[in-house]
């Protein structure tokens, strides 16, 4: 097995999903979030392969057909999608790796790479999540309704989960994820993978 492990980390839209990650990788070593490659536009601020991979609809499809993704999906009419090889080069390079992908994406991340530890991340409220939707003032309200709508689709699927942390207060989620890291790399696969060396040392 690879020294890092995979991650499936999923939320609604408004959950807080993606600044977790972001202050998790800041914070802890040897983590990092995959690169998605995704037919989407890019928003103002983003960069082509520090954010996403921006990939037109044909190149896109050609990797799909050549099963260059780990999951693929469509979300909002655009499609993304997760690359098999970057994945396992960062794992074999020792490195836990964090897929931000939706429910569907984890379904078959699940099917092809059953050790991997999954994720939840819940608002604390209904109320919280829509004033979070809004709060970007980049949508219209017509848009803010229908992601609200798929936002609380998503959250229908929190039982495929190991684990569920809720995104009240800032510190006390990004401190759940930080645990769960840490826990999952004193599992005996796990540390069987990264620590080889002195187990051998230590029985020889």
């Amino acid at each position: 097995m690879s020294a890092g492990t995979l991650y499936i980390v999923a939320a609604p839209s408004g959950a807080g999903k993606t600044s977790l990650l972001k202050r998790l990788v800041e914070t802890t070593p040897d983590v990092a979030v995959s690169i998605s490659h995704t037919t989407r536009p890019p928003r103002p601020g983003e960069r082509d392969g520090v954010h996403y991979h921006f990939v037109t609809e044909p190149e896109f499809e050609a990797m799909r057909a050549d099963g260059a993704f780990l999951e693929h999906a469509r979300v909002f009419g655009n499609r993304y999608g997760t690359s098999r090889a970057a994945v396992r080069a960062q794992r074999d390079a020792g490195l836990d790796v964090i897929l931000e992908i939706d429910w569907q994406g984890a379904r078959q991340v699940r099917a092809l790479a059953p050790d991997s530890a999954t994720v939840f991340v819940l608002p604390p409220s209904r109320d919280a999540l829509r004033q979070r939707l809004a709060g970007r003032g980049q949508d219209s309200p017509e848009t803010i309704e229908r992601r609200m709508a798929a936002a609380l689709d998503e959250l229908s699927h929190y039982g495929e989960f190991d684990y569920l942390v809720i995104n009240d207060v800032f510190s006390a989620a990004l401190e759940a994820l930080r645990a769960i890291v840490i826990a999952n790399r004193q599992r005996r696969e796990t540390q069987m993978a990264r620590q080889r060396a002195l187990l051998n040392a230590l029985l020889s």
